[in-house]
């Protein structure tokens, strides 16, 4: 019986903390060379919410901000993430390739579902040239309502999946896990919350476990 595997981006597979702090300072620094903004840079409040879906992002860290200036903030940013994958600012986690080529000879099948934006996952995916193992990336902009969930249903209902996991490392995944009937693999890594995690099914602290596992559920 193959196995099918969901897997979140940011915080699960590829390392946005390599380039997170740059593109945001980067686009902070715009904000105030337009008088749009005369404090630090929000790090560490952007980290707290990591993950969720970018215009939720903008109404966090700019709350007094017009609708149009969140939306012009969005896009630089984007632009900046995008500049810094393509020059190698970024990073898979460890074991990515390798866990996904095992995957792949065990004919597991690989997709990928993310709060990101498309020309943001397309950037990473095409950069570390992942299309060679995943089946297809899903961003949050292919449903209306912004919810993993959905996300992750719409992949099982576009593929006919009839059982898999979720891997990811926020609630949003695990959640997305349980309410389409897969398993909640959460990933203990570098934005990843201690209650959150209680709430998966199982917990790893580094892919390569994943190839143990995997042949335990396609039994």
């Amino acid at each position: 019986m193959t196995q099918s595997l969901i897997f979140d981006m940011d915080g699960t597979l590829f390392q946005t903390d390599r380039i997170l702090e740059r593109s945001l300072e980067d686009t902070f620094d715009h904000l105030r060379s337009l008088n749009e903004w005369d404090a630090e840079t929000p790090i560490d409040q952007y980290r707290e919410i990591m993950g969720v879906p970018l215009p939720q992002v903008w109404e966090t860290l700019l709350p007094h901000h017009s609708m149009k200036m969140r939306e012009y903030t969005d896009t630089y940013f984007l632009d900046r993430l995008i500049v810094n994958i393509k020059s190698g600012q970024g990073a898979l986690y460890p074991h990515v390739e390798e866990v996904f080529r095992f995957l792949k000879e065990n004919e597991c099948s690989i997709y990928i579902a993310s709060n990101g934006l498309k020309p943001y996952l397309k950037a990473i995916v095409d950069y570390y040239h992942l299309d060679q193992w995943v089946t297809e990336t899903f961003s949050i902009q292919q449903i209306d309502s912004l919810h993993k969930s959905e996300l992750v249903g719409k992949i099982i209902e576009k593929y006919n999946l009839t059982s898999g996991v979720v891997v990811g490392d926020r609630l949003s995944d695990i959640r997305a896990a349980k309410d389409n009937g897969f398993l909640a693999i959460g990933c203990h890594f570098d934005f990843a919350k201690e209650e959150e995690l209680r709430q998966a099914d199982r917990v790893i602290f580094d892919l390569k476990e994943l190839e143990t596992l995997v042949p335990l559920w396609s039994n």
